[in-house]
């Protein structure tokens, strides 16, 4: 893979994303499903869920990889994108791999994720993580990323 462009701030990492999608061939129907650590992963998901809400995709959450606790992501108005309670089976056209999953102390090794990966060999595989997560675990090497977008949270300042 080489760098396409570099981008800044929150607009940097959902346009990238939703042009991605809107070239990737979906048809109406077609799944989006993202996996990522509950709690950390989630917030994320929903904001790139609301960047392309307008498309006629399905769009599904999976913490870890356990694909039978998939829920749907649906539009709740006045909010945005929410993790639905709906239970859905799982059937991406194209997967959304969080850097969370990659961190240090996430209860899913490597392996898992690549087994999840490896059982929809027809899905695009978009890794979308922050501070190089990707490239510091050795994920680069053990997917064939579509796409990476790799968002910096740096400086956070704090004041009180």
């Amino acid at each position: 893979m080489e760098l396409k462009e570099q981008l800044t701030g929150v607009p940097g990492m959902l346009r990238p994303f939703k042009a991605y999608l809107r070239e990737a061939g979906l048809d109406a129907g077609d799944q989006v499903v993202y996996y990522g650590c509950p709690g950390t992963c989630t917030p994320f998901i929903e904001l790139l869920g609301f960047a392309v809400r307008d498309l006629p995709i399905k769009q599904v959450y999976v913490p870890y990889v356990d694909e039978a606790a998939a829920k749907a992501i649906r539009p709740v108005g006045g909010v945005g994108m929410q993790v639905s309670g709906d239970a859905v089976r799982v059937d991406p056209k194209v997967i959304v791999l969080m850097g969370g999953l990659s961190m240090p102390g996430v209860p899913v090794e490597k392996e898992a994720v690549q087994a999840v990966v490896a059982a929809h060999p027809e899905a695009k595989v978009v890794g979308i993580c922050f501070m190089q997560m990707f490239e510091k675990m050795g994920w680069l090497d053990a997917f064939d990323f579509d796409l990476i977008i790799d968002a910096a949270i740096d400086p956070v300042r704090v004041w009180q």
